[in-house]
């Protein structure tokens, strides 16, 4: 009986296997019997293909200074006053304590464009896979999801800083340079040198992306010059945190949905692309919460918030632990095919309710 069953298998496979190889050998017998001038140009061209996409999936697979524990190496601990704060020194020089939330900001755009390649915007990532878009498919896509999600924890926290943070009670004038960093790190994330909508040159978006880290280092040097403002009262903490739990909220309902409605298991190809989004989402949220618990840290002790606010930070790092190969969106209650999306999702709705507790505990 399973004899047939098994020629049957034999021979799908079979055909499979032809079907890939044949225009492999038609192009090789068409080669073959060219001219000297065709194959070299046809040879060059085909190199120039092979380090064109070859240069995009090493790029695309090398994660360079990834690390879920980068927060360690800003030392929060060692941070004693709140920002603009006059500092002690011995030197008796007029200076202020800088701000971690705008330290962790600049940090991760570096992380994205200087120390990675921005994947989004690369000519590669835009030509797809012959004509597919790279997002539609299973391949060489998980490190742009995952930077597009850490750039979007860094354009709220910009967002903040000009409209909240960085003035007093949000009636002094916006500061220029926050201002210029929200500007630039609104730009499309997908912008090459060359586009067609508009028809012309371009800026590329890590051009963009790096004027903004200069704008948030300017910041900073003024505020430890004691020359610029952040505003470290209780209800901007409020204020920002409601932010981050709205906007990590909505990635959680991106997760439900397709979790609920697309759990095709292994074969949903666009699984990973949710799920590495949140995930660098958390990745810069970890970050920047770790520094507002720096520059916040007076208005966390007065209210006896250390215990839920660590609480938080543990969560949020504990989301990071999971890390798996290949994404899976199987459903909830499967056997076989894990759901990396609900637990994801679930990992995230802990820390958002972190944060509203943390909220409802400061607006009683």
């Amino acid at each position: 009986m399973l004899d047939p069953v098994i020629a049957a298998i034999k021979r799908f496979f079979g055909l499979v296997f032809a079907a890939i190889v044949w225009p492999f050998l038609a192009v090789h017998g068409w080669y073959r019997d060219r001219g000297l001038i065709i194959k070299a140009v046809v040879g060059v061209a085909v190199l120039a293909f092979v380090a064109f996409y070859g240069q995009f999936m090493w790029n695309s697979q090398r994660w360079s200074n990834f690390d879920p524990d980068y927060v360690a190496n800003y030392k929060f601990s060692e941070r004693t006053v709140a920002p603009g704060e006059h500092l002690t020194t011995t030197g008796g020089a007029n200076t202020c304590q800088s701000s971690a939330i705008v330290d962790v900001a600049s940090g991760l755009i570096d992380f994205n464009v200087n120390q990675n390649a921005w994947i989004s915007s690369t000519l590669a990532y835009k030509a797809g896979l012959f004509g597919v878009d790279w997002d539609h498919t299973p391949f060489f896509d998980n490190k742009a999801a995952f930077q597009r999600g850490v750039n979007q924890a860094v354009r709220r926290t910009t967002a903040e800083l000009v409209d909240t943070l960085g003035r007093v009670r949000g009636t002094s004038g916006i500061n220029q340079d926050l201002q210029n960093a929200r500007g630039n790190m609104q730009f499309d994330e997908e912008s090459w040198y060359f586009g067609l909508s508009p028809f012309g040159p371009k800026t590329p978006t890590p051009s963009y992306y790096r004027s903004a880290i200069q704008s948030l280092e300017k910041f900073n040097a003024s505020l430890s010059a004691c020359g610029a403002t952040f505003d470290a009262r209780a209800d901007n903490f409020v204020q920002f945190l409601d932010r981050i739990a709205n906007d990590i909220g909505g990635t959680s309902a991106i997760l439900s949905e397709r979790s609920e409605f697309h759990n095709r298991g292994w074969f949903d190809f666009r699984a990973d692309d949710r799920f590495w989004f949140a995930y660098g989402q958390l990745y810069g949220y970890y970050g920047i919460l770790s520094a507002t618990g720096a520059d916040f840290a007076a208005v966390i002790r007065e209210r006896n918030l250390t215990q839920v606010w660590n609480e938080t930070l543990l969560q949020t790092r504990a989301a990071l632990a999971i890390q798996p190969w290949i994404i899976s969106n199987g459903k909830e209650d499967g056997l076989i095919m894990p759901s990396h999306l609900a637990t994801m999702g679930f990992r995230i709705l802990r820390v958002r309710s972190n944060l509203v507790e943390l909220r409802s505990i400061l607006e009683r």
